[in-house]
């Protein structure tokens, strides 16, 4: 069976590209970098992909809002591409600013099957940028590349990673019909808004969401810093108590499911 492909999006501004793609080629995918000027004057390079990533960063430089930039570009000459592509079984997934992206375009939640801002990424309640390793539940959720019950430990990077939907009903929808699917959690496992555990203050606890269909996953924290064991940050503490490493880092699930979903539909 072929290693599935994963376009892996550049642009001006964007600087996780490379974690991105050695993460995806590790979990066996076959990873290509495809800058947005490509994607933009070929959208029929995306029939070629089973899946598309767009990692972190600052594109644009996050002029006006974080990812509003690159999102009015996708949105405006590939937007009905991208909604082809996700119908036909494609995989998405947005990291950080990628998922600032995803978002401004429209495609998360995208409770009604059309590219319409419904939530905002805004910027985090401590009124300032924050850098801190954070713990996360997975939920039961619709997204079919992020496997519920999973407690895990990722580094946050961001100033506007506070997510908010445009009313409080959708909020509560987001979370009771499946689309919240990470939430910060405190030492007890439980969803917070408190700070530093939620280091935003998103309503809820919400870290990442998925789609209707659940092809689409948006993450506010890194996998992407975290997929090695030794990016881990007690690693050599777990070295001296089991005498080895294990394989991976947290972040690295988020890789190896898609791949293994990718594969498993190919």
């Amino acid at each position: 069976m072929s290693s599935p492909k994963i376009l892996v999006l550049r642009a001006p501004g964007i600087n996780c590209e490379r974690e991105t793609l050695h993460a995806f080629a590790r979990a066996g995918g076959a990873p290509e970098f495809v800058h947005i000027q490509q994607l933009l004057e070929k959208p029929a390079l995306l029939d070629q992909f089973q899946g598309i990533a767009v990692p972190g960063g600052f594109a644009y430089g996050d002029d006006i809002s974080s990812g509003r930039v690159l999102a009015q570009e996708m949105k405006h000459k590939l937007g009905d591409r991208i909604l082809k592509f996700v119908d036909r079984g494609g995989l998405v997934l947005g990291i950080c600013n990628g998922f600032q992206v995803l978002v401004r375009l429209g495609l998360l939640p995208c409770t009604q099957h059309k590219l319409e801002e419904e939530v905002t990424l805004t910027h985090n309640l401590s009124n300032h940028y924050e850098c801190r390793w954070v713990t996360l539940q997975t939920q039961k959720s619709r997204c079919a590349f992020l496997p519920a019950g999973l407690k895990l430990r990722w580094p946050a990077a961001h100033g506007e990673g506070r997510l908010i939907a445009r009313d409080a009903a959708l909020q509560n929808l987001l979370l009771q019909e499946g689309y919240a699917a990470l939430l910060y959690v405190d030492e007890q496992g439980k969803a917070t808004e408190q700070y530093p555990q939620n280091p935003n203050g998103a309503p809820l606890g919400f870290a990442g969401l998925t789609n209707k269909t659940g092809r689409v996953l948006g993450v506010m924290p890194h996998p992407d810093r975290s997929y090695l064991p030794t990016h881990m940050p007690n690693w050599r503490r777990t070295q001296l108590e089991r005498g080895a490493l294990p394989e991976d880092g947290d972040g690295m699930v988020v890789f190896r499911e898609m791949v293994k979903v990718a594969k498993a539909e190919a």
